[in-house]
């Protein structure tokens, strides 16, 4: 692949998984919609709670709470991060490692179907081979590797 194709697809593969992130964010927040809305999975997060505790359905209920608040934050906090460009590799693996994470916690709780419709094996395969990129063009890591 040439040069000018690896940096679009990198690219686009950093905006979709921040994207996919902060989307499921807003909607646990309430952002997208109320509960019920058409295409909200949960629309608070009193019912994120819920779907959390069967994904999660080897751990407690209060185990289960720190699970969702902890997804919650590394989905926030990767989502910027991938965004930004900063700290891309470290970032990306970071981001394969919970989607890996989530698609085991699927397939535990659900069976292999669901974790593989909802493509969280892709994503995981897709930041893991980001997070091997050489360089991130347009990001916060090119500027300062310009600097330095």
């Amino acid at each position: 692949m040439n040069a000018k194709m690896t940096t679009m697809a990198q690219l686009f593969l950093r905006v979709a998984l921040s994207a996919s992130f902060l989307s499921a964010v807003a909607d646990r927040w309430g952002i997208w919609g109320k509960p019920g809305d058409a295409h909200v999975a949960w629309g608070n997060w009193a019912n994120f709670l819920v779907y959390n505790h069967s994904v999660n359905s080897y751990a407690g209920p209060q185990l289960n709470q720190l699970l969702a608040v902890i997804a919650t934050s590394l989905e926030l906090l990767l989502a910027l991060l991938l965004l930004a460009g900063y700290k891309t590799r470290f970032t990306a693996a970071a981001t394969g490692t919970l989607l890996l994470c989530f698609a085991l916690a699927m397939t535990y709780s659900f069976g292999i179907k669901p974790s593989l419709d909802y493509s969280v094996w892709t994503g995981a395969a897709a930041a893991f081979l980001l997070s091997g990129t050489g360089r991130y063009r347009y990001s916060v890591d090119e500027l300062l590797r310009r600097r330095a």
